[in-house]
């Protein structure tokens, strides 16, 4: 995993606003009232005025039986993306492995690097992605994800051009021989020491497990092996960020994240809601809950912002950032993108 990775000889400690990646998870929402043909076209939209502004990278995470998402068909979404773009990398945050054969997706990705070469990443995750019966549905059985390593290795082995015994006579094709950079995901401790022990680069969910980052990059940290891959431990953090012109319309447009994790809580899905008034949207019991997990929301006009990300840098010791936001309007969705890149001076840089 070569030039991706330049920035992964740095001290994490020393990391400062302005000389790592920023990168952006998107989920390809589907607004009230609208369609996932609108939410795909509004995603490209977004993905070239990143790939414009400096983004490192641009990833979709796979989802299922969720009405406000529509990036469950994750490797084809990555393709339509790709295909609009000419040079961010981009990828899977993540595909959840335990929901597929390895082989389906060494051969969609080996597809996809054939087309669309050194600009793919595959971002593994083991939890499922829905609930238990759409787990079901897609598996076909119910299992705790234990067998994850087990996958892994079997995917890895896919692209070893070197291993072809290890499946003989099954090969991947196309996937055979590819670089194609592996990334573990996790929102716990399990993905990251397993991560370490692999020498793979490590992206954590902080921005729906807070309570868990320090600790998770933490233990990938010191479990990390040098490997053939990263000679020292390269960590992404995912944070939840709403930039805006003023502190106020950052607020009023973050009402509808705060709905979707109030939804989160009450075990119910749909699609992505204007912002509101939230006064009478929640108990308090619900209201102390959302913003305990949305704690760690980077939010607010330009010099708020840039003073939450120059701050976040510096308890996480990230090596890179990548950046979500639920927001209902598309227009500010593109305007909050466009502020983070600015106050983090990434526009000009060129995407590794």
């Amino acid at each position: 995993m070569s030039e991706q990775h330049q920035h992964s000889d740095s001290s994490h400690s020393t990391n400062t606003l302005g000389n790592i990646p920023i990168s952006v998870l998107d989920l390809a929402p589907i607004t009230a009232g609208s369609t996932a043909g609108e939410a795909f076209k509004n995603s490209l939209d977004m993905a070239q005025h990143a790939e414009k502004w400096g983004y490192n990278r641009y990833w979709v995470a796979e989802h299922h039986n969720m009405p406000g998402i529509a990036s469950s068909a994750t490797s084809v979404v990555i393709g339509y993306l790709a295909a609009g773009t000419s040079t961010i990398r981009v990828g899977s945050g993540g595909i959840m492995l335990p929901n597929h054969a390895p082989l389906v997706i060494a051969e969609q990705f080996g597809t996809l690097e054939s087309m669309y070469p050194g600009r793919i990443d595959l971002g593994l995750g083991r939890a499922p992605g829905s609930d238990r019966r759409t787990t079901l549905a897609l598996r076909r059985q119910l299992d705790s994800g234990e067998d994850f390593p087990e996958l892994l290795q079997e995917l890895t082995s896919f692209f070893d051009a070197s291993a072809t015994s290890y499946h003989a006579p099954i090969r991947a094709v196309p996937g055979e021989g590819l670089n194609i950079p592996i990334w573990l995901l996790g929102s716990s401790d399990f993905s990251a020491q397993l991560a370490g022990q692999k020498g793979l680069p490590f992206a954590f969910a902080g921005h729906f497990s807070p309570d868990y980052t320090q600790r998770a990059l933490a233990v990938y940290r010191h479990h990390f092996e040098p490997s053939a891959i990263l000679d020292k431990p390269y960590a992404m953090v995912g944070v939840n960020a709403i930039a805006a012109d003023t502190d106020e319309e950052a607020e009023w447009l973050g009402t509808t994240m705060q709905q979707q994790f109030l939804n989160i809580i009450r075990g119910k899905t749909g699609q992505v809601q204007p912002p509101t008034d939230m006064s009478s949207k929640w108990t308090p019991y619900e209201k102390d809950a959302v913003e305990q997990q949305l704690r760690s929301t980077i939010k607010g006009g330009p010099e708020k912002v840039k003073e939450q990300l120059t701050q976040y840098i510096a308890d996480t010791g990230a090596d890179e950032l990548i950046v979500t936001g639920m927001l209902y309007d598309h227009q500010a969705r593109l305007r909050s993108y466009e502020i983070i890149s600015e106050v983090a001076q990434i526009r000009n840089t060129v995407n590794s």
